[in-house]
């Protein structure tokens, strides 16, 4: 009978998940597999017309790889994404550290931060496009205060617009990083710091030695998905730039969608993509390694204590 039973409830086990493994299937499965055939294909608006889509092999990485444009992109994607995490998680983290101490305003004023988080991107982009416009909000304040001689091109500037990007991004990426990173800060339990402070510990040695270690992995996830997050942001430069001025703003989701829907290079932004796909692969890789090791860590520890 225990077998039966134990055979029953695998059963249904498989019949709950059934629905949601054919969706990750057929959205998310099937579209990245045939991306990988169609890198690896000479397809084209025409050659797709006419059905005489050729065998392209490894030509299209090779051609993606000696392109000048594919490396200003990339170089733009990582510094984008470098300065934007390092940007917010640390205004993020000292956020969440302010409003978990007891004070009146820290729940309104937590709530009112997260609105930034839940406007749409291109909304954001559209108000920050007109934030930095020559005639914005941002030069008409630096003029007031005679910060600059006239306007600044933040947007049509070579060396300012992927900044006025970054700034736009961390924006909306603050409320983010504040919220899990307040998550992880409520589980740690106060008696720990006041035990530490009767000890004689300060404050910013309460913060390295108590507060870092024990929030670890809440750091690790913030990082991991932030980094996830802003390597294939799309929409937000789209909308403010568009990539330029002169590939000034160009990254690797751009560059991808250029070639298969302005140029009509399939193979091309096909392989784009999946040089994207492997970045955040790799990404999320290293992080499931760093949790293994982390929970392998936890185990001995328990295991020691219990001998």
């Amino acid at each position: 009978m225990k077998g039966k039973e134990k055979f029953r409830e695998m059963l249904y086990g498989y019949c709950f998940t059934l629905p949601a493994l054919l969706f990750m299937i057929g959205l998310i499965g099937y579209p990245i597999i045939y991306n990988v055939v169609i890198s690896f294909q000479d397809m084209t608006v025409q050659s797709f017309n006419m059905g005489n889509i050729s065998f392209a092999g490894i030509d299209n990485y090779k051609q993606i790889l000696s392109d000048p444009v594919f490396g200003i992109s990339f170089k733009n994607t990582v510094l984008f994404t470098v300065a934007c995490i390092v940007i917010q998680f640390s205004i993020g983290f000292a956020l969440a550290i302010l409003f978990s101490r007891d004070f009146r305003l820290a729940k309104p004023l937590r709530g009112f931060l997260i609105i930034s988080w839940m406007i749409p991107t291109t909304v954001t982009a559209l108000m920050f496009k007109y934030i930095l416009s020559a005639d914005g909000i941002l030069n008409d304040l630096l003029l007031h205060l005679r910060l600059t001689r006239g306007p600044v091109g933040w947007l049509i500037s070579e060396k300012t617009a992927i900044w006025g990007t970054i700034i736009a991004n961390v924006w909306v990426g603050i409320p983010f990083n504040m919220l899990l990173l307040s998550t992880g800060l409520c589980n740690i339990s106060q008696d720990i710091y006041e035990s530490a402070s009767i000890d004689g510990a300060k404050a910013f040695q309460r913060f390295f030695y108590i507060t870092l270690p024990m929030m670890k992995q809440s750091i690790l996830s913030v990082l991991v998905l932030g980094v996830v997050y802003t390597f294939k942001v799309f929409d937000l430069i789209y909308v403010m730039t568009g990539g330029g001025p002169v590939n000034a703003t160009e990254v690797l989701s751009l560059y991808s969608y250029r070639n298969s829907f302005k140029y009509y290079n399939f193979g091309i932004g096909a392989a784009g993509a999946n040089i994207l796909f492997v970045c955040l692969f790799l990404v999320g890789l290293i992080y499931l390694r760093m949790i293994g090791k982390e929970e392998l860590n936890d185990t001995d520890k328990d295991k020691k204590k219990k001998f």
